[in-house]
């Protein structure tokens, strides 16, 4: 089944139109990590975010602290609920631009350069 996202809508076609920047015009992880954050607080004012268990059977890889709060015996209001905001690699990303995480699905390790 296949839904309609309008905000995922607009940001593909938003980047479908980019231009590639030089390499010194890149903006610095830690930029892009709050940039991310701000965005997800964002969508999850709204409404609750997709379900973990949902996300992994979209195709998309879960981080180590997203796969242990999907196992745990909680209820799915929790696991609906955005694990990267208590998660101290957020922390260390928005501040550090080549912060000590490397552990693979988080989204905070894509945007450091390595």
């Amino acid at each position: 089944m296949s839904s309609h996202n309008p905000t995922s809508d607009f940001f593909e076609n938003l980047a479908a139109d980019a231009q590639p920047l030089e390499d010194e015009a890149k903006a610095p992880p830690s930029l892009k990590s709050r940039i991310y954050s701000a965005l997800v607080r964002l969508q999850s004012s709204s409404g609750p975010l997709l379900g973990l268990r949902e996300c992994q059977e979209a195709g998309h890889g879960l981080c180590v602290f997203e796969q242990l709060v999907r196992i745990a015996p909680v209820g799915e209001r929790l696991k609906a609920m955005n694990p990267c905001q208590v998660c101290h690699a957020r922390v260390l990303a928005e501040r550090f631009d080549n912060a000590p995480i490397y552990w693979p699905h988080c989204p905070y390790v894509k945007f450091q350069e390595r």
